[in-house]
């Protein structure tokens, strides 16, 4: 087994050490999300951990790491007696990103079950991460399944695996931790809440705290068990105060006046749910036995809410992580005092103290893009001049009509676009290829019945082979990559319009947030094409670039389209097989280049030509509209809607709904 690198000698991140540290003092605290750039010692600090926490003990010989003192008296392995047991080192069990389900669950022999009615069951991630740490590093990049398995399992306590009536549970308690760039993007906000704490990470900016990471990282590549043994003497004395806090917490008084700043903060920053309260009563408190103290103190229930209410508070996927931390401490503020030196002498109570040594702060991120200098162009709206605009804040977002890409498709999972996949509805039967993973029962009986008298069975039941077996065939959702193509040229930098146009594309992008695209984005103005945005998973990003879009000059339709082309070449090399949908928001005119028109045309029909669903959103508005956007959709082989047709709750969108049915 490899050496991991030392915990207490990762430089700095004071604020992942404690949430890490926190959470193996008393694991109720639910876990911890560590968010930040690549190279941050995220994934370092996690598997450092489990060398720090103590050795748990478990029934000799159970697969499923039962308490010798209180065993599962469900476990597949058992029933066992109580009674003395063994002690092992508690595991760090990692989840892989492209894990399967029965990676996952585990895995249940269908065949033998079916024809010998044994329940042969190998654990899966969930049976080994029981009373240990489950680490999931890019959680964000997850399966959506995946992540309900996981929720599931998080809730209950428990691991289900049932496949046609067989069925199998067993115990499955484990400290969640997971680490993601945000940049790859967001986290479903069902799996963000069930995250206890949230750290913010980065790498430093001081040169010699970045030269001791350097210097202390090639020591470790080059003698990675002597650079262990010189930290030796720290790490004992944090797993001993690991302990010590441990055996403390029981003792730990929460008193009402603390309870009521948890009640007050958790409202103050309109925290949905109840599960902020009871994290930050219990991150309070295991806090205070961290510093050695029986009682919680005001800057307890401070540092509780940094680590707590970051993550929860973000209400769509645009919204900045952090909280305000001045209207934080006036809360506490307001609410201080208020019973906090009066315990309860029937319950839990307050007290005095001093305050943690590992104080760490998580602010407010973000601020207003400038708009950047561009060239002339033709006149717009209003009077004004070719010139640039200023950054035009997107109209209120809404909820969108589903575009989707024809056809059936075998990407990533999602919920935009049909696709074959493992979970969905059951649209026929197969032979398996490989092992057996979902049974086609019907199919199977009816392969297997003209065979039973050859096989001598006269009598009731069915005699099965390995031949007779078939794997169903499934239809759910893939996730797609949304590449929109936005028009940022003079015409379309009249202040209202471009204000529609952005509140369009934000809705948009709020769609593919929830249906797991990635998106990307291509803009024209001038006389060029850019990639504003490479295809990304963050949504956010795109958010971020399309609220500081540069408007004015000409429209180089042409240069737009062939730049999104080519941004689609190259992602097909890197991912094959996730479909493309091309949304190009416009009015359809061109006048940048030599034959605009022309070049647009023999342009647009090269996505025709591939096969490449598209829709064209026609941002034309005025008494007198030329159709143009409508042409374009033609020549890309799409439909064109208007930004009134794209509101999933438009009068025009449900009539033309209703028309299109009727033929």
């Amino acid at each position: 087994m490899s050496t991991p690198f030392p915990f207490t000698a990762v430089v700095g991140q004071d604020d992942l050490r404690l949430a890490l540290l926190l959470n193996a003092v008393s694991p109720a605290v639910g876990g911890v999300l560590v968010r930040g750039e690549k190279g941050t010692a995220k994934s370092t600090a996690v598997r450092a951990l489990s060398a720090l926490l103590p050795e748990v003990p478990v029934v000799a010989g159970c697969r499923f790491s039962c308490d010798p003192a209180a065993p599962d008296p469900s476990c597949p392995d058992g029933p066992h007696e109580p009674g003395p047991g063994t002690s092992r080192p508690s595991r760090m069990v990692e989840l892989p990103v492209g894990a399967s389900e029965d990676r996952l669950v585990g895995a249940l022999d269908i065949e033998r079950a079916l024809a010998e009615g044994v329940k042969a069951f190998e654990p899966g991630l969930l049976a080994d991460a029981h009373r240990g740490i489950l680490y999931v590093d890019e959680v964000n990049l997850l399966h959506d399944h995946l992540v309900d398995l996981l929720l599931d399992a998080a809730a209950m306590g428990a691991s289900y695996v049932e496949r046609e009536g067989v069925s199998v549970r067993h115990a499955s308690k484990f400290l969640l931790v997971g680490t993601m760039n945000p940049e790859e993007g967001e986290l479903r906000p069902q799996l963000l809440d069930r995250f206890g704490l949230t750290v913010e990470v980065a790498a430093s900016r001081e040169p010699d705290q970045r030269v001791e990471v350097v210097r202390r990282r090639l020591a470790y590549d080059d003698d990675p068990a002597a650079f262990a043994a010189r930290w030796a003497d720290e790490e004992a004395a944090v797993r001993q105060r690991v302990v010590a806090a441990r055996e403390l917490l029981p003792s730990v008084r929460l008193g009402d006046g603390a309870l009521r700043q948890i009640a007050a903060t958790c409202a103050a920053f309109e925290v949905d749910g109840m599960r902020a309260d009871i994290v930050m009563a219990r991150t309070a408190t295991t806090l205070a036995a961290w510093a050695g103290r029986t009682d919680v103190l005001a800057e307890d229930v401070r540092q509780a809410a940094l680590l707590a209410l970051p993550h929860r508070r973000r209400r769509n996927p645009f919204d900045a992580p952090g909280l305000d931390e001045d209207k934080l401490d006036q809360t506490l503020e307001e609410y201080s005092g208020e019973g906090e030196d009066d315990p309860d002498p029937d319950g839990p109570g307050g007290g005095g103290g001093q305050p943690t040594p590992d104080d760490g702060s998580q602010g407010d991120s973000g601020g207003a893009a400038q708009p950047e200098a561009g060239e002339g162009g033709e006149p717009q709206a209003g009077g004004a001049g070719g010139g640039e605009q200023s950054a035009v804040r997107a109209s209120e977002p809404f909820r969108t009509k589903v575009l989707s890409v024809p056809g059936l498709g075998d990407g990533a999972a999602g919920r935009r676009s049909r696709a074959r996949t493992e979970h969905g509805r059951t649209t026929g039967a197969r032979r398996p290829r490989g092992a057996l993973t979902k049974l086609h029962l019907a199919a199977t009986v009816q392969a297997a019945a003209p065979h039973q008298r050859a096989r001598g069975r006269s009598g009731p039941g069915l005699v099965l082979r390995r031949d007779d077996l078939r794997q169903a065939t499934r239809e759910g959702r893939e996730g797609n990559l949304v590449l929109f193509v936005v028009d940022a040229s003079g015409s379309m930098a009249a202040r209202q319009r471009m204000g529609a146009v952005k509140g369009a594309v934000l809705s948009l992008l709020l769609d593919a947030y929830q249906r797991r695209d990635k998106v990307g984005l291509v803009t024209f103005r001038g006389t060029a094409g850019e990639v504003a945005l490479p295809p990304t998973s963050s949504v956010d990003a795109a958010a971020a670039r399309l609220e500081s879009l540069p408007t004015g000059g000409r429209t180089p339709l042409a240069a737009g389209l062939l730049k999104a082309h080519e941004v689609l070449r190259v992602e097909r090399l890197r991912d094959p097989a996730r479909r493309a949908l091309v949304v190009v928001v416009t009015d359809g005119r061109a006048t940048g280049g030599p034959e605009p028109v022309a070049l647009s045309q023999r342009a647009a029909r090269l996505f025709a030509a591939d096969g490449v669903a598209s829709v064209v959103v026609d941002c034309e508005s005025g008494p007198v509209r030329l159709g143009l956007a409508g042409q374009l959709a033609g020549e890309l082989g799409g439909t064109a809607v208007t930004l009134d047709e794209l509101r999933a709750d438009s009068i025009a969108g449900l009539v033309k709904d209703v028309q299109r049915r009727a033929a």
